[in-house]
């Protein structure tokens, strides 16, 4: 029987404009804006400044707070300037912008790993530091901290997502069919840090082929103690968010303001899998990452792997420019993706997609009365009630919404989806967030 959980949306797909496209490098950027803050937790200080020279790979900020993750050139050349500039999640800030040499003069400080045996866990979680390694599936929090577990908390299950639930995205399900053996690798190296007896593949059933792939490298006789199945899971959003994955595969529920390791579990991304294959056999920091850009205006859709702090209009010179007019561009996917308002913006670890969608692609609609229908309510995967909590959070009583949970929203939009009065419940919700939390930093 295909698993799956409570509430979620079945939005169409469309998938199928890049879902058969071989991820393909972007080419090498002429210059990039690298912002230094692309991860949760403390944002970065540069390393560099005005002049200097930097080469590929090179670290060229970081912070000494524990959650943080170091940032590296993804081009080799000349810091022009440290300035202010847009970002694709919190508006603007501080980013470096790097005037590409055109030699791509890799670093070469952290070195490959001849056998993966020979090191030990600490030396391990070094090196995914190191390489700035993060969530790639969107969250981008620092992946050594997720695998450094705290005191007194034991995991026993390991899910390896690769869902990819948001319509349009296709980056995730190109990797697994292209380099299946570098992810399995990455969720090996996991595990071992995690110390999970046991691993669980998460793919929808909409990617048979992609669990096929994945599988195939399973049956190796290197991974025979790997304790690893690959479970199918029905095609649904949101299908990919953590706490849908755990309730889905092991019928857990993680608590309110919880994480997956008080159920003894953790979740990582595909795409990070493979970004710490990368890094601990390759030495590879992570510069780049593969990002689908796709819509009905764009000339040629594309799986690219592209160079972090490409900005956006290089990426569809790329692919053969617009063939219509944009109305919106959407980083992500469409359910949680941030509009953005300018084609300068630039690629970060986060990215996953990019989309180009025109005005028929848009669905406008006037908002109108709730009427209690409680569809809100069925949808939601974390069974909270979000007209309510809408109400509480335009009312300003931020002490009722946090008794109704608001900060355990995923913000995964199925309400919003969902709601006949086209009421944008999750945007208030987010405000509630947002207002909750300035709330306790003020205390």
């Amino acid at each position: 029987m295909i698993k799956t959980f409570p509430g979620g949306v079945q939005p169409a797909c469309l998938k199928n404009e890049t879902i058969d496209k071989l991820i393909k490098n972007a080419p090498v950027p002429r210059e990039v804006i690298i912002p230094l803050l692309q991860h949760t937790g403390a944002p970065c200080e540069p390393m560099v400044s005005a002049g200097s020279r930097v080469r590929t790979g090179q670290v060229i900020a970081r912070s000494d707070k524990f959650i943080s993750s170091p940032i590296h050139a993804s081009i080799s050349g000349t810091v022009k300037k440290i300035d202010r500039y847009p970002h694709p999640v919190i508006g603007s800030f501080n980013a470096v912008f790097i005037e590409g040499d055109g030699a791509d003069t890799k670093e070469t400080s952290i070195k490959k790993t001849d056998n993966v045996n020979l090191l030990s866990e600490d030396e391990i979680r070094d090196i995914v530091r190191e390489c700035g390694i993060v969530g790639l599936g969107g969250a981008a929090f620092p992946t050594h901290v997720k695998l450094a577990l705290p005191e007194g908390k034991a995991i026993d299950s390991f899910i390896l997502n690769g869902s990819e639930c948001e319509p349009y995205l296709t980056c995730d399900h190109r990797l697994m069919l292209e380099n299946p053996a570098g992810i399995i690798e990455g969720m090996a190296m996991m595990l071992r840090l995690t110390g999970a007896s046991r691993a669980y593949i998460a793919i929808e059933s909409n990617k048979i082929g992609a669990a096929f792939a994945l599988e195939k490298i399973l049956r190796d006789k290197r991974y025979n103690t790997l304790n690893a199945k690959i479970v199918i899971l029905k095609t649904k959003y949101p299908q990919g968010a953590e706490r849908s994955l755990i309730k889905s595969i092991l019928n857990r529920e993680v608590p309110p303001r919880g994480l997956p390791l008080d159920v003894g579990c953790v979740v990582s991304n595909v795409g990070t899998a493979f970004a710490v294959y990368e890094a601990v056999f390759n030495g590879k920091p992570l510069y780049e990452r593969v990002v689908t850009v796709t819509g009905s205006c764009v000339a040629e859709p594309s799986n690219l792997r592209v160079r972090i702090g490409t900005p956006v209009k290089d990426l569809v010179d790329a692919l053969g420019g617009l063939k219509k007019d944009v109305y919106k561009i959407i980083f992500g996917g469409p359910m949680m993706g941030l509009a953005q308002l300018s084609l300068d913006t630039p690629v970060i670890k986060g990215t996953s997609g990019i989309l180009f969608l025109s005005k028929e692609d848009v669905a406008e609609y006037a908002e109108t009365n709730c009427i209690r229908c409680g569809r809100c309510v069925d949808v939601c995967p974390l069974n909270m009630v979000p007209a309510d909590i809408m109400r509480f959070v335009k009312k300003e009583q931020y002490e009722r919404a946090i008794e109704y949970n608001v900060e355990d929203c995923i913000e995964c939009g199925c309400c919003s989806y969902e709601c006949p009065s086209k009421i944008p419940l999750f945007q208030w919700i987010k405000l509630g967030k947002t207002e909750v939390l300035n709330l306790r930093s003020a205390k």
